[in-house]
């Protein structure tokens, strides 16, 4: 599918997780304002969201990782009918269980919500000195701030790891995060200064 309409109707009708409008449009502003080139997804799901981010500008390159198949075979269609198989590179793996060499501009945390912790420890390495990691979901349908809105306990749970996520955020003496309200919420963080 070449139509970015296209795939958000493919994932709304396959219950697969995208970013929220909201939230998209906010990191393709911040890409495009930050003259980011280089850019970790980790959690590609359908393509949907790396291929937004390569279509910013045209030296912005993509490496994203996403650990189902059917989800990884699928993204790769997608990446393909638009034209940007040189650009974006696709990777079928556990995010946690490969290591890249790369450095990135921008890290995009989109995945596993109870990884969130590992996958920024994991790839901080991987962050170009003036990078940032970017994190979605963190409001998760605004259950974050209102448990009550949910009574499924796998969901609390899940709500519970996001909230300890933020405290992580928050207390992190080696990085700055701001929070934005964008899309499903959203964090950037920011290595801070040696001083």
């Amino acid at each position: 599918m070449n139509d970015i309409d296209d795939i958000k109707l493919y994932a709304a009708k396959n219950s697969i997780p995208i970013m929220r409008d909201g939230g998209i449009e906010f990191i393709c502003s911040y890409i495009k304002e930050h003259n980011i080139k280089r850019i970790l997804e980790i959690g590609t799901a359908i393509g949907f969201s790396a291929i937004e981010f390569a279509k910013v500008a045209p030296d912005v390159t993509v490496t994203t990782i996403e650990l189902d198949i059917d989800r990884h075979i699928k993204a790769l269609q997608n990446i393909h009918d638009n034209g940007l198989d040189d650009r974006i590179k696709a990777i079928n793996a556990d995010a946690l269980m490969i290591d890249l060499d790369d450095t990135f501009d921008l890290i995009f945390i989109d995945a596993a919500k109870g990884q969130y912790i590992n996958f920024f420890e994991k790839y901080k390495k991987n962050l170009a000195p003036e990078g940032v990691f970017i994190s979605d979901n963190l409001s998760f349908h605004g259950m974050v701030d209102d448990l009550t809105l949910t009574h499924n306990y796998s969901t609390i749970k899940l709500v519970k790891k996001i909230r300890k996520y933020i405290e992580f955020l928050r207390n992190n003496k080696e990085f700055s995060t701001k929070f934005f309200d964008f899309g499903d919420g959203i964090s950037v963080s920011k290595k801070n200064s040696m001083l």
